[in-house]
Order: structure tokens, then sequence, then C-alpha cells
């Protein structure tokens, strides 16, 4: 089974559980329109290959992991979009949650894949318990404070902004998260997998201010120009165009170079340098090559 098809497979079951009866109707649609159809899953992807890359001796503890990280990158992206946010009216080349459905839809509904989430990994992790706890730890901090994407998201209302963390919480947080907890669930060490999961998490950043700037809505589905709209940092704005191309693409050789030496490795350098192509945007493409 490809890594696409394993992940949605275990977030229909995980939304399956949370939609039990049909009701409220409402939340319950809103629920599944949240998560499918998805992007990339470039998150669960990333930790399911380091599962993979290590034994992925207990795939239940892997799929909950990789689930229960993507349910939390959806909530972050329905919250993300509300009025007193982004204002975002699509997202996914869709109507957003608030617009399809209501804000007051969409804040619950961005709260219950939060719950979920972590529900999930006490739910499908019953074979491995030991593992339970660390990854709710790793998990829990990629999202919440101080260091999270909460922090990354608060980090938008104060006066001054430091890039560098700024970035670190609201999206290589979830990144570490991705590669800890993809070891944790294989029983390796997630210290050896951390540096990858903040060069790839940083390098996705700089990729997404590139997007922000220099793409269309109909190529990345969402609206541009929400930094320059609500005078947020960006790594164009602070670096110049090319420099953060050439940013990003010593990221991404940064993040190839921090895999550990493991029966995978080299199947998650393909990933990584996949991934990276798609980062770009085609406007910057003969920029990048």
């Amino acid at each position: 089974m490809d890594l696409q098809k394993r992940i949605d497979r275990n977030l229909e079951q995980a939304i399956t559980f949370a939609t039990a009866g049909g009701n409220p109707s409402i939340i319950c649609d809103a629920l599944r329109y949240s998560v499918f159809p998805g992007g990339a899953r470039i998150r669960p992807r990333l930790c399911l290959a380091v599962a993979l890359a290590e034994g992925d001796e207990a795939p239940s503890a892997s799929n909950a992991a990789a689930t229960a990280i993507e349910l939390l990158h959806c909530a972050s992206l329905v919250h993300d979009d509300l009025p007193c946010f982004d204002d975002a009216a699509t997202r996914r080349g869709k109507p957003s949650v608030h617009t399809a459905f209501g804000e007051t839809t969409a804040v619950l509904a961005g709260d219950a894949l939060i719950v979920l989430a972590f529900e999930t990994i006490a739910r499908e992790c019953l074979a491995t318990p030991d593992r339970i706890a660390p990854l709710i730890g790793v998990i829990g901090r990629a999202v919440g404070m101080p260091h999270g994407i909460i922090a990354g998201q608060a980090w938008e209302s104060e006066k001054s902004i430091d890039l560098k963390v700024y970035h670190r919480a609201k999206t290589s947080s979830l990144f570490i998260g991705s590669t800890t907890a993809g070891a944790i669930a294989a029983g390796a060490d997630p210290q050896n997998w951390y540096r990858l999961g903040e060069a790839l998490g940083d390098a996705f950043q700089v990729a997404d201010d590139l997007r922000d700037f220099a793409s269309s809505p109909e190529e990345i589905g969402k609206p541009c120009g929400q930094d320059a709209a609500h005078d947020r940092p960006n790594a164009v704005h602070e670096l110049g165009l090319g420099g953060a191309v050439q940013r990003l693409q010593d990221l991404v050789g940064q993040a190839a170079a921090s895999i550990p030496d493991c029966r995978g490795s080299d199947m998650l350098k393909q990933l990584i340098l996949g991934e990276a192509k798609r980062l770009v945007p085609k406007s910057l493409a003969t920029v990048a090559a």
C-alpha cells in the first residue's frame, strides 16, 4: 500500500469514529469537509516514511501518529482561515470551512479535530501502550505552547516578530513532531530525527512565503498576498526573491544531509527532493533551476 492510501484509509477511520450516528449533522459534515479531499499530506507521509526507515515494527502506532498529525494540521487550517485571522474564503481549491458552514461551526470543527487527534493515539496504540505518552508529548509540543502552532499564530498579534522564531513555531514545529513521532512509533530514538524535521519545516515555510508572494490562487488553492495584506513577516520581504529561493535550496540540502544512516535513508532522500520540486511556484521554476 502506498503512503497516500495508507494515510487516507486511517483518516477515514478516524472521521468515521467522530461522526458515528451522523449527528449533529452540520458539524459532522464540516469535519469530513475539513479533512477530505486533502492536500499533499506531506506531514503524515513524513511521519510514516521515518517509521518505515526505522523498520515500522508497530504500524498501528505509526498510523495513529500520522493520522493525529494530519488531523491537527487540518484543524490549524480551519482556524487559520477564520475571519479573526486570515479571513480566507478558499482553501485547497474550495470554499474554506467557515465560508461553507459558518464561523461557529468552523471553530467547533477545528476544536473537534484537535480532540480527535489525541483520541486516535489513545485508541489505536493499545497494543503499544508504552508509546502513548511519548507520542502525546511530542505531538502536543508541536501544536501547543510555547513553541508550537498556537504560539506561531499568537506571534502574529505581537508588535515585533522575530522571523526565525515565528517560522519555527508556525511551521517547523509540526514537521519536527512528524519526524520524531515517526521514530517513537517505530521504537527508535526521536533525537536522531529532530534535525530533519526542523530543516524541512524551515524549507516548507520559505516555500510557503514564496508561493504567497509569487504564485496564484489557482495554483495553490488559497488566496495569495496574505502576508503583505496582514503585515506579517515573509522570507521574500526579508531576503529578496533570489535570496529566498537560495535559502529554500540550502534548507532542502541540509534536510537530506541530516537523515541518519538507516535502511530507508535513500527512500527518504527521494521523498524530500521530490517535495522540494513541488514546493517551488511554477513562475519561479527557472530561478530555482
